[in-house]
């Protein structure tokens, strides 16, 4: 490790990686001398991203699933496995924001989308990726959460209820491997940040007047560079 690449040696899977946080996270990740793992569903997507990664001298690897599909985070895990024997760092990323509405008008299958992608494949990515993590000396977890998880606001519950249980996942993790393995885990509120999800949620707002995805990146590639105790929580303003 250097002071130039203070990841070197390290790999990092990011979720969501296809745009937005994401893709930000990965290409901040991939400066700092990581291999990152991209994961999403767009192939052309991911493959912009690692266009911006090895033009900027980084190396990363593209994994385009879908996390919802059956099996497809567990057949993820073993192709990772058979060519990593650790991961160093888990940044959770990928998240679907139903229609806000009132909870008497949610639609069930936006629903279920929203707790298949925040709840289920949380669940499936930790229990998949929980050898390989355990396998490298220092792991870190990130997850990235919304403050709708933690404080119920009108309109937002069918996104809000998935965040709460997505934040209850990794905090119970984090919990049961504290003393059993190097393996930390954080959750972190992004704040107000120019995103797609957050133009469909604030069509009226000045995308000029929120912060650009790369704020949020850097101060997730520096926490995974210092270092943090399970259960940090923070939110970048």
């Amino acid at each position: 490790m250097s002071d130039a690449k203070p990841l070197a040696g390290q790999t990092a899977l990011v979720t969501g990686a296809s745009r937005g946080i994401g893709a930000a996270t990965a290409i901040a990740l991939a400066e700092a001398g990581a291999h990152v793992i991209l994961t999403a569903r767009k192939v052309k997507a991911l493959e912009e991203v690692e266009d911006a990664i090895h033009a900027k001298g980084g190396t990363s690897t593209i994994a385009p699933i879908d996390l919802t599909e059956a099996d497809a985070i567990s057949r993820l895990a073993s192709a990772i496995a058979g060519r990593w024997d650790k991961l160093d760092i888990l940044v959770i990323s990928g998240a679907y924001l139903p229609d806000l509405t009132p909870l008497t008008q949610i639609d069930p299958k936006q629903f279920n989308q929203a707790i298949m992608t925040n709840v289920v494949a949380t669940q499936a990515l930790l229990t998949g990726f929980d050898p390989l993590l355990r396998n490298a000396d220092d792991a870190r977890v990130i997850g990235l959460t919304s403050s709708v998880g933690a404080g119920p606001r009108p309109y937002w519950s069918a996104y809000g209820s998935t965040k709460a249980a997505f934040d209850n996942l990794l905090e119970s993790y984090g919990a049961e491997v504290e003393k059993l393995s190097g393996v930390r885990v954080a959750i972190i509120d992004p704040g107000a940040t120019r995103t797609e999800m957050r133009a469909r949620a604030y069509p009226g707002e000045n995308p000029e007047s929120v912060k650009e995805p790369e704020v949020v990146a850097q101060r997730l590639v520096a926490l995974a560079q210092a270092g943090f105790e399970t259960g940090h929580r923070e939110r970048v303003d």
